[in-house]
């Protein structure tokens, strides 16, 4: 008899299933407390997942005191400011702050963007919340590594390179426990460095999985703009004396199948190869490579099978050659440019009818990959968020149109808002919407 398939749970997740019962809440304070007072945390106790115990262990291991005082502020005034204007994250912060801190009022929430040492080097969004956070020194020039300032979403996801969530209690630190927060690391797409972290804090809601979703497409933008910054100033620059090198385009959106069109012509991709070249294509945009076992892991659902990924990704080189696909690990060595990064580019340049008009459907639809997945969430999260913060009712009746949003509530609630009253459309908006509330979708 077969054994029941199991859906995994993504570990980084505070919150994957809502906010946890007041009895699971309780016993994660009493975790804590043991940790922190007779540093016993059993490795067993599931009120408290992996990765906050691990950071836990690290925060008592590097000294850090529950109840002492506020990380301390190193950068401050001119000094700020200078350090501030030469970091590499400075000419994307429009990115940043048209993608996450316009909307950051109205939904209580605050933007930060630190360094790769977590000294915060902006801290935007709502007035009341920052006000609040300062008292805990939650501001420019504040490090909060996770040597320093103990578990918390920022310093961790630098500490473990990965995007994470920390939710209330999970914090080390009691003063931070009021406090959720979901954060990504920034790569610098051409040498792979770490080069800081995109946070998003505030009340219960920040722990919920479509903000982490949020925050990873917001990074994805911004690696992908540092990409193009870099081509850019390669062009103008020596290394555009010669011929500029081939690029490939691969091509995902409304695909069952990657198309990749080579100087030589196109390939129509199987779809195991569309998964794997579509996801070290995203690999690249922060300069990283994949091993098989992670390759394995965001390509099969159920147990990893680096074996047949292995022999996937040899047929595939076989099929698109040495130049361009690499090993050891797993990575593309010539340029491959995505239609997806094309409307991540367009969205972070603020030209949503173009990303619009370029998006032509959900990435790999048919594929349930879960790297793949992940991609087209964010993707759509990103192109959704854009055009619901522009109100464009023009934009927003094309976004409505998609159909992966037309059972979406939220987009129609902001449709119906910007009609004007005498619109043709604004008849057919409300009854949508109507539909939508009868068959409770929508409040």
């Amino acid at each position: 008899m077969a054994r029941p398939v199991t859906t995994a749970v993504n570990p980084w997740l505070a919150l994957p299933d809502g906010p946890p019962s007041a009895a699971r809440a309780r016993r994660l304070r009493a975790a804590h407390e043991r940790l922190v007072t007779a540093s016993v945390l059993p490795a067993d106790d599931d009120a408290v997942r992996p990765v906050v115990r691990d950071s836990w262990r690290r925060s008592l291991g590097s000294g850090v005191d529950p109840d002492g005082g506020s990380p301390p502020v190193e950068l401050l005034d001119a000094e700020l400011r200078a350090y501030r204007d030469a970091h590499p994250l400075a000419p994307v912060l429009p990115v940043i702050r048209r993608l996450l801190v316009q909307d950051a009022e109205a939904d209580r929430m605050i933007v930060a963007v630190s360094d790769a040492a977590g000294r915060m080097l902006w801290v935007e969004g709502d007035r009341a919340l920052r006000g609040r956070a300062a008292a805990t020194n939650f501001v420019e020039g504040a490090r909060w590594s996770e040597e320093v300032a103990g578990t918390n979403a920022p310093g961790t996801a630098l500490a473990v390179d990965a995007a994470v969530q920390i939710y209330g209690s999970e914090h080390f630190r009691r003063a931070v426990q009021p406090w959720s927060c979901s954060a990504a690391p920034v790569h610098d797409p051409v040498s792979g460095a770490l080069l800081g972290a995109i946070d998003v804090t505030g009340g219960d809601h920040v722990a919920s999985p479509h903000v982490l979703t949020l925050v990873r497409a917001t990074v994805a933008a911004v690696e992908s703009e540092l990409r193009w910054l870099h081509r850019e100033r390669l062009a103008g620059g020596p290394a555009a004396a010669g011929p500029a090198p081939a690029e490939a385009r691969l091509e995902v959106l409304g695909r069952e199948r990657a198309r990749l069109t080579l100087p030589g012509g196109p390939l129509e991709l199987s779809v195991r190869h569309s998964e794997l070249l579509f996801l070290l294509a995203e690999a690249a945009v922060s300069g990283h490579g994949r091993d098989a076992a992670q390759l394995a892991a965001e390509v099969h659902a159920g147990a990893a099978a680096t074996v047949t990924v292995r022999a996937e990704l040899s047929r595939l080189r076989r099929l698109v050659g040495d130049d361009l696909l690499a090993s050891r690990p797993y990575r593309l060595v010539g340029r491959v440019r995505t239609d997806a990064e094309e409307v991540r580019r367009l969205v972070a340049r603020g030209e949503l009818a173009a990303a619009l008009e370029r998006y032509a459907g959900p990435v790999l639809p048919g594929s349930q990959a879960p790297g793949v997945r992940q991609a087209r969430d964010r993707l759509l999260g990103l192109l959704r968020r854009a055009v619901l913060t522009g109100r464009r009712p023009d934009l927003l009746l094309r976004l409505a149109q998609l159909p992966e949003l037309r059972e979406d509530a939220g987009v129609w609630h902001a449709l119906c808002e910007v009609l004007p009253a005498g619109s043709p459309r604004r008849a057919a908006v409300t009854a949508h919407l109507h539909r939508l509330r009868l068959a409770g979708r929508a409040r």
